[in-house]
């Protein structure tokens, strides 16, 4: 089996952009990559706003790391 490319997105607070980014890669190509999200300053929780859109276009919010 081939090795997977790895990807990592990676914003300020890893709440919002990178949880996205994220959760549309996962869903359109996860099998063909690795995949993770990350935040300099990592936040406590997922913009509410965020769960909200991700919600609406059928992905679930990645927990925060």
């Amino acid at each position: 089996m081939a090795k997977k490319t790895r990807v990592l997105f990676i914003c300020q607070h890893n709440s919002g952009r990178s949880q996205i980014a994220e959760a549309y890669l996962r869903k359109f190509y996860g099998d063909h990559f690795e995949i993770e999200s990350a935040g300099l300053e990592p936040a406590e929780a997922v913009n509410p706003l965020v769960i909200q859109v991700m919600a609406e276009d059928g992905l679930g919010a990645l927990p925060v790391c």
